[in-house]
């Protein structure tokens, strides 16, 4: 049973000549109740939301209860947005870990920094990352029934004692027990592993890999992939954190010790089931993985195959590139440094085109004081620190992972507005990967 208050779910936006729109919903409007239930979250909703028949309760803006009755096809959906996916609220994390990232961050931030999730819905939505610890016999039911699957669920460790140490938890030891849950109910799942060197490496990553493994069968797979990543250090983290960086003798290390569980379970199952994190390989001043062993990129969330993935992505759309521009343009592109090298060749083929001048700027951030960065975790700050007195041209290129997703604000908090003042220097914010990167620079 839910005890946590329900609150009404607040409507966001409309989409044009939808069922909710013919209806009379604005942004502002509150949904109270779908067939006399109150949805919990995004999932309540749209499970309420596939009858045929459909009393709504709503409160407008105006503070007046309207009563509405709807008769639409099953799977035809209202088109409402809410300003959040949890109308009960987000179930906090009641984790420690050393290397999570919100603890590694300077206080005085927007309060969002700060909220440290560990919440399945927003796992089985979204692909966030959840340690299952949290979790009340009503939730586990919930899962259960609603078949939220997969869930995306964070490891680092099979071995009891050291999922305990890494995670600060005692109920953290539970992992295997709750993976054979999962399977017990044919619900899946993709897990992560946080390397921490002298931590849950060497023979502790070996038999975590292994434990997870035995819960890969082809006909029916519980976990359905790993991904293994670097933890990533700030200059911001706690002084008794226990942890160290990365090496590259500690990259090369994992590689092998990894790529050979790789080539075991490719030759048992046909697929790799363990996947490295792009940074493994720069780390280690290693080449990438060619893009056939990315197969459908199950673990891109996570940096796995993500530098390949452009890469293939500008290929293919450079088949079209213009031979020359109408009119001169210098333009610069950030990134962060980790993938700076990889990405040069694209920018010496973008130079090839008459009339355009692209600089690229691989940037590490001297905000969260590491040498090598990905460039989603590039702030306002690094930009001005790098860049303020470079010639950057008619416009700077920015990815839009740098910004929050729905605010033109940097993880230090610094708008853009704030960062293209001080650079003196228009910023086109660009999405959509290698094409949009290829628009940028070539569309009038």
């Amino acid at each position: 049973m839910n005890h946590r208050p329900v609150h009404p779910a607040i409507v966001s936006r409309v989409e044009p000549g939808s069922i909710a729109a013919d209806l009379g919903f604005e942004p502002g409007d509150a949904l109270l109740a779908i067939n006399g239930d109150r949805p919990r979250d995004l999932i309540d909703y749209r499970f309420l939301c596939a009858d045929e028949v459909l009393t709504l309760e709503v409160l407008g803006k105006d503070g007046q209860t309207y009563t509405l009755e709807i008769e639409k096809e099953a799977d035809d959906d209202l088109g409402l947005e809410f300003t959040t996916a949890l109308f009960d609220g987000l179930l906090q994390c009641n984790n420690r870990c050393p290397f999570c990232f919100i603890d590694q961050q300077p206080p005085g931030k927007r309060q969002s920094l700060y909220a440290k999730d560990d919440d399945y819905r927003l796992s089985f939505l979204y692909g966030s990352y959840l340690t299952l610890t949290n979790l009340t016999a009503p939730e586990w039911q919930r899962i259960a029934r609603l078949r939220l699957s997969p869930l995306y669920v964070s490891v680092h460790a099979t071995v009891a004692s050291v999922r305990q140490r890494l995670l600060k938890n005692p109920r953290a030891g539970e992992i295997l027990r709750q993976l054979a849950w999962f399977q017990e109910q044919r619900l899946q799942l993709h897990a992560q592993v946080v390397v921490c060197p002298g931590i849950n490496d060497g023979q502790c990553l070996e038999q975590t890999l292994r434990d997870l493994a035995s819960f890969y069968h082809p006909d029916w797979p519980t976990v359905l992939s790993v991904a293994v990543v670097p933890v990533g250090l700030t200059r911001f983290r706690p002084a008794d954190d226990e942890l160290v960086p990365v090496t590259p003798d500690d990259a090369r290390t994992v590689l092998q010790q990894v790529q050979a569980l790789q080539k075991h379970f490719q030759r048992q199952w046909g697929t790799p089931f363990v996947w490295l994190a792009d940074e493994w390989f720069l780390i280690a001043g290693k080449p990438l993985p060619p893009a056939a062993h990315y197969q459908d990129y199950p673990q891109l969330s996570n940096g796995v195959g993500t530098i390949r993935l452009f890469l293939e992505e500008f290929a293919a759309h450079s088949q079209d590139l213009p031979t020359r521009l109408p009119t001169a343009r210098h333009l610069s592109w950030v990134v962060g440094n980790a993938v700076g090298e990889a990405f040069q060749p694209l920018v010496a083929r973008l130079n090839q085109i008459q009339n355009l001048h692209l600089d690229l700027y691989p940037l590490a951030s001297d905000y969260w004081g590491q040498a090598m960065t990905v460039t989603g975790l590039l702030t306002g700050h690094d930009l001005i620190y790098h860049l303020q007195g470079k010639p950057l041209g008619d416009r700077l290129l920015l990815p839009s992972i740098m910004l929050k997703h729905d605010e033109a604000v940097f993880l230090d908090d610094l708008s853009l507005e704030t960062v293209a003042d001080a650079l003196q220097v228009p910023i086109q914010v660009i999405s959509g990967g290698a094409a949009g990167l290829i628009a940028a620079c070539t569309s009038s």
